[in-house]
């Protein structure tokens, strides 16, 4: 059996869902579009991004003598709509359950730990959007899927519901064959986008993304955007739940990504009112203490009054 073959089904074997190989390289035309789409500052405040440029654009400034980049998908998704009352908000499918750079590190951590242990002279780093890696760019790189006009990767068997990882090795692995764009010419995620955020096929505009707004950005947010929100007071799905290719998605058998209870529908009254101390305990190994509490105070103040928040 190869060394490709082995690491396939022990990643299956950990309950990852799809796996594929790419050269590490250099990005040269990935790179002048990183920066130009920085030059227009649509990276909002998420001023990190700016850093590492190199790193980001070429893996073997990672890991010396990197040859080769595993790319990794866990599927996320759970077949519970999305139909909140007129008092209820919503929050983004992907933080529906637990934290996923928990669950997802610990697979990837076990099948770089299996590596090591069948190639030990090998060298190697992992990561599961933490560092500094344009990891749709090596998905799709890597046979995965492809980015889809609103930038998201897009799978076949899937759709756009999995999480990404991939760990950096200077193993030589024979590359998979990067995958087609099926995209086509639908726009259906450019006319379903609320605030105009996909200025045009694959550009987001992150000061017009409810994601964004409702996560990274601090401070207010401007009527204008937040008339908007259409109750969503973390995270956004509009452009994942209207794209066709997720007609194909399947149920994950990963208990810790199913919803609780709680965040299916959460109570925009409650999420207002909630103190820091029932923040902590109620989102406790959740993504959306990455808002914080101010935050999402804010973004439910802002829904109940559709964008127009009270001094």
């Amino acid at each position: 059996m190869s060394l490709e073959q082995r690491i396939r089904e022990k990643a299956a074997e950990l309950g990852i869902h799809k796996v594929g190989f790419a050269r590490a390289e250099s990005l040269p035309e990935e790179r002048a579009h990183l920066e130009a789409w920085l030059g227009r500052g649509l990276h909002a405040s998420m001023r990190w991004m700016e850093n590492k440029t190199d790193k980001r654009t070429d893996p073997r400034e990672i890991v010396p003598g990197a040859n080769t980049v595993i790319s990794l998908a866990v599927n996320y998704y759970t077949p519970v709509p999305h139909a909140p009352e007129a008092d209820e908000g919503k929050i983004s499918r992907y933080a529906w359950g637990d934290d996923y750079h928990i669950h997802v590190t610990r697979r990837i951590q076990l099948l770089f730990e299996c590596i090591k242990q069948w190639e030990p002279d090998s060298i190697g780093r992992y990561y599961v959007d933490t560092g500094p890696v344009m990891e749709k760019v090596w998905a799709a790189r890597a046979g995965l899927g492809w980015q889809g006009k609103h930038t998201n990767l897009i799978t076949k068997e899937y759709g756009s519901w999995v999480f990404l990882g991939e760990i950096i090795t200077t193993l030589d692995l024979k590359p998979d064959t990067p995958m087609e764009d099926f995209c086509g010419t639908c726009t259906a995620c450019i006319d379903a986008c609320p605030t105009a955020a996909i200025t045009e096929p694959y550009v987001v505009d992150s000061q017009r993304c409810i994601s964004y707004l409702t996560i990274e950005h601090r401070g207010e947010i401007a009527l204008e955007l937040g008339e908007h929100f259409d109750k969503w007071v973390y995270g956004c799905d509009i452009c994942q739940d209207v794209c066709p290719w997720n007609s194909f998605r399947q149920e994950t058998e990963h208990p810790e990504f199913a919803p609780r209870p709680a965040n299916i529908d959460p109570s925009l009254k409650e999420l207002a009112a909630i103190s820091q101390e029932d923040f902590s305990a109620r989102f406790k190994d959740s993504p959306i203490k990455r808002t914080k509490r101010e935050g999402l105070t804010r973004n439910a103040l802002t829904v109940i009054h559709k964008g127009n928040i009270p001094k």
